[in-house]
């Protein structure tokens, strides 16, 4: 047991809140999962918490080898995998899944283990890695945006396209995030505000050419549009049945909650064990249980700007706050949904709902932040030294 904690390196508070909201993940999701078991009749109480179990148990086995990787060797592989994610994005959105009448081309399966994959989250890792990368290469000169527009804002622009029909959320939150990191990169800010205005003048395009094909995009648009509508109009009680359970939920859990395992709204909300199960953990656990683990989530973040901060190197620093910053703002915004201080946006509570490969990308997030905050041994051959548009190079450069 020593050899394998003595293995174990980076900030150990970061390791700390990690593994408390692992372990604390248990206790919502089994309850959260009688929902699937009594009301939609998928599978067993248990058998939902051993799934659980094992995906957080190969979550921190991504974690810890991916923290053993030196920090700098993520130029390289950005480069690699954008491709990869590229055409895995395209594949998922082809293959058309519709969920109700719904476009939900979100996930592939795969085959030899029957798990689906989100590819956004993956595409949304690597993509920011991908721009902390540009941005570093960029930080010394005067950049122009002709010469950025290539390769730094059509790789961005093609990935949230790919993203967006079935999954608005994601594609909006991703595009924020890169905004946010190319503003502390140092991109000059005239820049992104015609960045932003493209975007939007895409969003449009899409939605009018969604609203004139419909058949394209069966319903997505038309949810969008609801959800927005629901969260503006308070006296709309059915156009979002999920809020309003969630609401009940809260207001029952009171100050102290009603206890571990007795939630009554979770047999009500259809995604009690992933979108909306902070409203549980407040029924369960109160608003002291809520306001815990909001702490840990900003505790979390305040790790993460330590090691970004404290990080010697450029990349470093844009890198931890590439992929950390999104993880809490995700849980901050699955929190303010649940307290309708957001629409409904479909984003999980990260290492503590149920899911699939979404606590794998969180994982993956979380190794490239330890890696960041680890000190490595003095090398031969300095990190400025290698090319990093060669991803070959850089892969073996320090080797």
């Amino acid at each position: 047991m020593s050899r394998f904690s003595g293995n174990i390196k980076g900030d150990k508070a970061i390791w700390g809140v990690v593994a408390l909201l692992a372990l604390f993940s248990f206790l919502p999701v089994y309850s959260a999962s009688s929902n699937l078991v009594y009301v939609v009749g998928n599978g067993t109480t248990i058998g939902h918490l051993v799934k659980h179990g094992m995906l957080l148990f190969l979550g921190f086995g991504i974690i810890y080898g991916v923290h053993k990787i030196p920090t700098h060797f993520f130029k390289g592989l950005s480069i690699i995998a954008l491709p990869i994610v590229l055409v895995l994005l395209v594949y998922t959105l082809a293959q058309g899944t519709t969920i109700e009448g719904a476009n939900a081309s979100r996930w592939i399966r795969l085959p030899l283990v029957g798990i689906t994959f989100q590819t956004s989250n993956l595409a949304a890792v690597v993509l920011m890695i991908y721009v902390a990368r540009y941005l570093t290469k960029i930080k010394d000169k005067a950049i122009t945006f002709s010469e950025s527009l290539v390769p730094l804002w059509l790789p961005v622009f093609i990935v949230t396209i790919l993203i967006l029909p079935a999954n608005f959320s994601t594609a909006a939150i991703l595009f924020f995030m890169v905004l946010v990191l190319c503003f502390l990169g140092g991109y000059p800010l005239k820049y992104l505000s015609g960045i932003v205005g493209t975007g939007l003048v895409i969003l449009a395009i899409f939605i009018l050419t969604a609203k004139a094909y419909p058949d394209l995009f069966p319903n997505r648009v038309d949810t969008w549009i609801n959800r927005v509508e629901s969260f503006w109009d308070p006296a709309d009680t059915e156009g979002d049945y999920q809020i309003e359970k969630a609401k009940i939920a809260i207001a029952s859990g009171g100050i102290v909650g009603n206890g571990a395992g007795k939630s009554v709204m979770k047999n009500f909300l259809p995604q009690s064990s992933s979108d909306f199960i902070y409203a549980i953990i407040i029924e369960e656990y109160g608003l002291v249980g809520g306001f815990i683990l909001m702490f840990f989530y900003m505790l979390l973040l305040f790790r993460i700007v330590v090691v970004a901060n404290s990080n010697e190197t450029v990349f470093g620093k844009l890198l931890v706050v590439g992929v950390g910053l999104p993880i809490v703002f995700q849980a901050l915004i699955n929190m303010a949904v649940a307290v309708e201080l957001f629409p409904v946006t479909g984003q999980t509570l990260p290492l503590i709902s149920s899911g699939g490969t979404s606590i794998w990308m969180t994982c993956l997030a979380i190794g490239i932040v330890l890696s960041a905050s680890r000190k490595f041994k003095s090398v031969d051959v300095k990190t400025s030294d290698v090319d990093d548009t060669n991803p070959l190079e850089v892969l073996s450069g320090q080797l």
